[in-house]
């Protein structure tokens, strides 16, 4: 089956993005200039349950405007950046986020990307991978590398790219379920003006801090929620029958599966009480992305066996989650979570070191 094309796709998010502006829902952990912003936590929780309690579709061209490019914008932007850009996205500017490269992924300070400075710009040459619907984006929160002779955190810069830039090249990555969720973005000559800087040069690893954290909570939360409303689709496919499954096996196997959500709410609900006390929840959080990566599979890979290969010739939801009910889809999708959001590897050792108190791994004799 042909899913639907990009045309379709970007026009359909950009439809939800209005409906979702208009209503303040899209903005509501925005500061309170902004329409809809401003917002206390709780009732950013009670809209993100709202959304998945509905299933409604998620805004998944804007998740990188709407978080990671606003949230930074209004803790570093000049006045003159927030000016140009808050505003564009509401009005639908999409943004992508230019971070890993083919060697630098969850060691991201690793990065090469060049960035020289010649008077009032910086010419940029490098490459970033994994971006998320780069193809379709207008701007681009790019870190690039300006200065080598130091610690590699403290060589980072913090840009803002137009993406239509001259020498700037964007190749779709077509995935194995079909789609072309993310890019690779071909960085030649580009020129950037030193105006479209984020902070001060080499201060661009501690911005991206604030990048890397604008999303942690809330999607989390919401991502949960969907899992748990969407537990009739898994009760469908493993053919529930008057409240019964007949199967014992795959019913214990579900069974295991909604105890295993149940626990993952009850840790999503601990952390948000933690981030309402004005905790640190980055360890938290990850040990929460960590459970969810998992159950995740559990519940997408029942559902695909239990519907053995039925929906292998489906297309992909427009706007979906990970539990659409299209489970061969689902199921491979579910993959993406042992990455996103940072490895499942980095995160147990975050976990381990700053949960657990175990000592960092020495590095090997030379």
């Amino acid at each position: 089956m042909t899913g639907p094309s990009a045309e379709e796709f970007l026009a359909f998010q950009r439809q939800w993005m209005r409906t979702l502006v208009s209503s303040g829902y899209a903005t509501a952990h925005w500061d309170r200039r902004w329409p809809g912003g401003g917002r206390p936590l709780d009732e950013q929780i009670i809209i993100a349950e709202e959304l998945a309690r509905a299933d409604a579709p998620r805004l998944t061209l804007y998740f990188i405007s709407l978080f990671h490019a606003a949230l930074t914008l209004m803790e570093w932007g000049t006045p003159e950046q927030q000016a140009r850009h808050l505003p564009a996205i509401l009005e639908g500017e999409v943004w992508c986020q230019g971070f890993s490269e083919p060697n630098a992924g969850s060691d991201l300070a690793s990065l090469k990307t060049r960035a020289q400075r010649i008077g009032d710009h910086y010419i940029v040459n490098g490459q970033k991978i994994w971006s998320t619907l780069a193809q379709h984006a207008d701007y681009c929160l790019l870190l690039v590398r300006t200065d080598s002779s130091g610690p590699k955190q403290a060589g980072i810069t913090y840009l803002l790219m137009d993406t239509r830039s001259a020498g700037v090249v964007r190749r779709p990555i077509r995935q194995m379920t079909g789609d072309e969720e993310f890019a690779e973005v071909f960085l030649e000559d580009v020129k950037i003006p030193v105006a479209n800087r984020l902070g001060e040069e080499n201060q661009g690893w501690r911005i991206a801090q604030t990048t890397l954290n604008s999303e942690r909570g809330l999607t989390i939360l919401e991502l949960s929620e969907r899992l748990y409303h969407a537990r009739w689709r898994l009760l469908d496919a493993i053919g529930q029958r008057d409240g019964q499954v007949a199967d014992d096996q795959r019913r214990r196997e579900a069974v295991d599966v909604f105890i295993r959500i149940d626990v993952l709410r009850a840790l999503v609900s601990e952390m948000m009480a933690a981030a309402r006390a004005g905790a640190d929840i980055g360890a938290m959080a990850s040990f929460v992305k960590l459970h969810y990566a998992s159950v995740l599979r559990e519940f997408a890979r029942l559902g695909e066996r239990a519907s053995a290969g039925a929906h292998l010739r489906d297309a992909f939801t427009v706007g979906g989650g990970y539990e659409t009910g299209n489970w061969a889809f689902d199921f491979m999708n579910s993959y993406q979570w042992s990455i996103a959001g940072g490895s499942n590897e980095i995160q147990r050792n975050i976990v381990a070191e700053r949960v657990l108190g175990m000592p960092r791994d020495k590095a090997p004799p030379a």
